[in-house]
């Protein structure tokens, strides 16, 4: 039986994270899933899960642009549950423009929730982890942590920083002789919902078919030619968070078909 441990998993009410949530749910941990919003769909959401799952799993909203906001999506999830042994560090936004022409307060934006979020996330968990002498610290970088993209400035700045920051992570959790990791999950193309209208979009726009936007509009970056799953990226962390991936840490796990190869 899977030792239980309790997971904060941030920007999971959909998408990557809500994939992740789920994953670590069935596993048997209790869970916190997170996102900025606050309605009864965020906390039936949560129900749901504990239901299908057999565990206890809770909604706790918190805006991540805010340092304080994340540092105490820690500290309320530890009050219910007594300590947060995993964090999946997963929040994030996007936009694109030109350097010369992207917004200001956008840059900030983005790094603010998809970076500097982790680092007080990260910042208020390790000593919980330090206490019970076990952890797991997940970022959800991206194959833009590891190449780039133009265009997408601030994106491809947060993520590479996601990846430096998982490696000193986990030097000092090292340091700090414990068992515990960090690691970041860099993928390429995932089918979310998000992605799913996405394609619409570009059939319309393209007039394409949806077989020919995949090969050559969207995933033309990534050589098999084929969608990582939200699936795919929950079963990743849950081996991250296993013992047998104990002596993994530091480093960059990539789901991306290929992307990174080339």
């Amino acid at each position: 039986m899977t030792d239980v441990k309790t997971a904060i998993v941030t920007g999971s009410n959909s998408g990557i994270g809500l994939g992740i949530a789920r994953s670590l749910a069935m596993e048997g941990h209790n869970v916190v899933l997170n996102s900025y919003t606050d309605n009864k769909d965020d906390h039936a959401l949560a129900e749901s899960i504990s239901k299908a799952a057999g565990n206890k799993t809770i909604y706790i909203s918190a805006d991540l642009s805010k340092g304080d906001q994340s540092r105490s999506l820690v500290e309320k999830a530890a009050e219910e549950f007594g300590t947060v042994d995993i964090l999946i560090n997963n929040a994030g936004i996007q936009h694109v423009a030109p350097i010369e022409d992207f917004p200001a307060d956008k840059w900030d934006a983005i790094i603010a929730i998809n970076l500097s979020s982790a680092f007080h996330t990260t910042a208020a968990a390790l000593p919980m982890m330090k206490k019970s002498g076990w952890g797991r610290i997940i970022n959800i970088a991206s194959a833009h942590g590891l190449t780039a993209s133009p265009f997408k400035s601030a994106y491809i700045a947060a993520k590479h920083g996601i990846v430096g920051l998982s490696k000193t992570t986990a030097l000092e959790m090292a340091e700090a002789k414990m068992n515990a990791t960090c690691n970041a999950i860099c993928p390429g193309y995932v089918l979310t919902p998000l992605v799913e209208g996405q394609i619409e979009d570009q059939m319309k726009a393209h007039k394409m078919s949806r077989e020919e936007v995949l090969d050559k509009v969207m995933l033309t970056r990534q050589p098999t030619r084929e969608f990582a799953t939200v699936d795919q990226l929950g079963g990743t962390a849950v081996f991250l968070c296993s013992d047998n991936a104990s002596q993994i840490t530091g480093t960059t796990i990539s789901i991306d078909g290929g992307w990174t190869a080339l």
